[in-house]
């Protein structure tokens, strides 16, 4: 991101226009800041087109894909878990620009303010879903996405492991990224 005045960012010239342009005109509909980005340093996300399956979602069975890479590191954790009796349930991956405009859309329709939105859901084009890498872990006993699942032993066998196969924890307590707490959003990173 590079600084255009006060208060004001613009994406990254690495990405193509078209890709800034349409994430500038989504966060103007949706009423998101220019600068959300740069206050919540946030760096922008590319949107991956090269995807593999790598299950269903334990919640509600919808198709999970991720990016070759992480699918493959993933995999690797999920196998070294299972071997130490830890069973990771993976419940979601890859999730579009679309698709988190949508989100946040549907969040804005049941009377949900965009503050209390983008404390919970990054903005489009700033989600590290959108890359194909990250990905939300539960576990049989807690398979959702809530703060419990930080007192799993899949939460505690991830703290021990998860860096080990290219994995972190992206939003912990009191992140600089004003996104609450998830316990359950980690990221490959390459």
């Amino acid at each position: 991101m590079s600084s255009t005045g006060p208060g004001r960012v613009s994406f990254s010239a690495t990405m193509p226009e078209d890709y800034r342009t349409r994430l500038r005109s989504l966060h103007r509909a949706l009423g998101i800041p220019a600068d959300y980005a740069a206050r919540r340093h946030l760096p922008l996300q590319r949107e991956t087109r090269q995807l593999v399956m790598i299950g269903r979602a334990a919640d509600d069975g919808k198709i999970i894909r991720l990016a070759p890479r992480a699918a493959a590191a993933w995999r690797r954790m999920r196998d070294a878990a299972a071997r130490d009796g830890v069973k990771l349930l993976a419940l979601s991956g890859f999730r579009s620009v679309a698709r988190q405009a949508a989100i946040i859309r549907q969040r804005l329709a049941e009377g949900q303010t965009l503050g209390e939105i983008l404390r919970l859901v990054a903005a489009p084009g700033c989600s590290e879903h959108h890359t194909g890498r990250a990905l939300d872990l539960g576990s049989p006993a807690n398979p959702r996405l809530d703060a419990h699942f930080a007192r799993t032993r899949e939460f505690s066998w991830l703290k021990k492991h998860a860096a080990g196969y290219g994995f972190r924890l992206s939003y912990p307590p009191k992140n600089p990224h004003g996104i609450a707490y998830e316990p359950w959003h980690w990221c490959w990173k390459t």
